[in-house]
């Protein structure tokens, strides 16, 4: 993981907020409960995902996973588990993981007065995901601690912070929107450019330059010569709460940039 390679932006969300859009993402993740066995690579990666308003985050996984075996037969809320959250950037790039994300707690098959609020909340959020049956277990991660790891640095969150917590309004859009960028705003990206001062001045050797990172803050952009590469970040007029109003941040950060040129 490449770390940022220009100032930290004045905005930025708070680590709990970057757990929780990891958490709530379509990232990767794994489920892991120390001292068991993982009898097949993936069995226990969640098929779905969803945070109650109580901060417990709801899984659905395979019913013959360990994590789901163990949780069944499990007395109380004993049963300590981990899972961990891998951001991998939706564009082609140097450096394509941009964080990891781990939340630890404790782990209990949801009971069956529980179950179908538990299995709205992730068909809410998961609308084309596998419904909640023969073949699935579903799973209550109650959170005692996260951390993350990213490109804005490492930090712990307390579990009232995770549950305070809300994700970016735009991390279900995301990965569409940096592929729109990078497939058809090239030229746009590259300007930006001359919005980083003494280092804008080397515009023309960048080879490559991808976006990144969007939240409502604001873009962040890979620039990229052979094997050197660095990150820049590029704040939004005032955060921005929806598509709509991207659209209008991206449109005055290329506007400021055709003013520089």
């Amino acid at each position: 993981m490449l770390r940022p390679g220009s100032a930290i932006s004045a905005q930025q969300p708070t680590a709990a907020e970057r757990v929780r859009t990891l958490v709530e993402s379509n990232a990767s993740a794994s489920l892991t409960i120390p001292g068991t066995e993982l009898d097949e690579p993936g069995l226990s990666t969640p098929e779905s995902r969803a945070v109650a308003a109580s901060g417990d985050v709801m899984l659905l996984i395979p019913a013959r996973a360990p994590a789901a075996r163990a949780a069944v037969h499990a007395q109380g809320d004993d049963l300590t588990a981990v899972m961990e959250i891998t951001d991998v950037a939706p564009v082609s790039v140097p450096h394509r993981i941009r964080g990891r994300g781990w939340v630890a707690g404790w782990l209990t098959a949801v009971a069956g007065s529980e179950r179908a609020a538990a299995a709205r909340l992730l068909a809410q959020r998961h609308p084309a995901g596998p419904v909640p049956g023969p073949g699935w277990t579903l799973l209550r991660l109650e959170v005692g601690e996260a951390y993350t790891d990213d490109l804005w640095g490492a930090a712990q969150v307390e579990p009232d912070e995770f549950t305070a917590a809300s994700p970016d309004p735009l991390a279900r859009h995301e990965a569409e929107l940096l592929q729109h960028l990078a497939a058809s705003h090239e030229t746009q990206l590259r300007s930006l450019c001359v919005l980083l001062g003494d280092r804008g001045n080397s515009c023309g050797t960048w080879r490559q330059v991808v976006p990144l990172g969007l939240d409502r803050f604001g873009l962040r952009v890979r620039f990229c010569a052979g094997e050197h590469c660095f990150d820049a970040r590029f704040d939004f007029p005032e955060p921005v709460r929806d598509v709509t109003e991207l659209r209008r941040a991206m449109r005055h950060l290329f506007e400021a940039a055709a003013v520089e040129e």
